[in-house]
């Protein structure tokens, strides 16, 4: 993988780093960090017949087992978004057993959706996004628990919403709502997976600053909200509907990752997908240790 992105690249994300002199790079070196699990009690879980048989594929891979599985089944995460990035996401999800997925979105099924939201049909035209949503991972697994919320996430409700999840997925596609996500997950140290997507690229990191004392917050990446039309959006821009299922995918192994413990997080990096280059990119995202939002969480306890 390359690991360095041009500094003037269009990209969905604002990305702030040092470039090196006379190359225009952002500097960067490759950490990996290992994965810390969320505090899920898995006590009173025990996973039936049909469950073992079901995700059977899972339960082979020695690196989850019984244990991952039954991690994934008590597990509750919250979903930001039934759209481009939510649709992949949703699916996959219910698809891996996760036991209780919150989806808050508070939009209409659209014609224009259907070219990359998977999770919608010609039909539901009209249907509000988180109805439409259930229908379809209901369809794929129907023992998972869905919870719909039809609201917009904003600032009145983010802290309580959040709150009610062992994690949360950012699959917004603006950035007022990319930093109400962040800030509320920031304070109550959930971990967010986060992703972005602008025409032919996609971008995917994990924060989690509560969990590594090393990994930053969305902030130590993007201290402030663009200006306005400093980044386009999708609508203005255009995206390929495919790369919103390449991200969302990546965002589900991500989760699925983090809630069982498994490989290395993508805390304290961001992965970034070239879909004309063919081609992955990993960047290192240190933390700020003078960020305002997370340069004293480990001294508060």
């Amino acid at each position: 993988m390359e690991s360095c992105p041009p500094e003037n690249s269009t990209s969905a994300w604002s990305l702030r780093g040092r470039a090196r002199p006379g190359i225009g790079f952002v500097s960067v070196i490759l950490s990996l960090c290992p994965i810390a699990v969320p505090m899920i009690s898995i006590m009173t879980i025990d996973l039936t017949e049909p469950e073992i048989h079901r995700y059977s594929r899972h339960i082979l891979l020695p690196e989850m087992g019984a244990t991952g599985q039954a991690r994934l089944k008590a597990a509750r995460v919250l979903v930001v978004g039934a759209g481009g990035l939510g649709s992949p996401l949703l699916l996959y999800l219910a698809a891996a057993g996760v036991g209780t997925i919150g989806i808050i979105d508070d939009d209409r099924v659209e014609l224009s959706n259907l070219q990359r939201q998977i999770a919608h049909s010609t039909d539901r035209i009209g249907m509000l996004k988180v109805d439409s949503a259930r229908q379809a991972t209901e369809a794929i697994n129907p023992e998972v628990r869905i919870e719909t919320h039809v609201a917009r996430l904003d600032e009145s409700n983010a802290a309580s919403l959040i709150g009610a999840y062992d994690l949360v997925c950012d699959g917004s596609d603006n950035f007022q709502t990319r930093f109400i996500v962040a800030d509320a997950a920031l304070q109550a140290r959930r971990t967010l997976v986060s992703a972005a997507v602008l025409r032919f690229e996609g971008q995917l990191s994990t924060f989690r600053p509560h969990l590594d004392p090393e990994g930053p917050c969305y902030r130590c990446l993007t201290p402030e909200i663009p200006p306005r039309g400093a980044v386009p959006s999708c609508a203005e821009a255009g995206i390929l509907g495919a790369v919103t299922g390449v991200l969302g995918s990546l965002q589900a192994t991500e989760v699925i990752k983090e809630l069982c413990g498994m490989g290395e997080s993508l805390s304290g990096r961001l992965l970034i997908w070239e879909a004309l280059a063919g081609r992955f990119r990993t960047i290192r995202l240190p933390r700020d240790p003078h960020c305002p939002s997370c340069g004293g969480l480990h001294g508060r306890g």
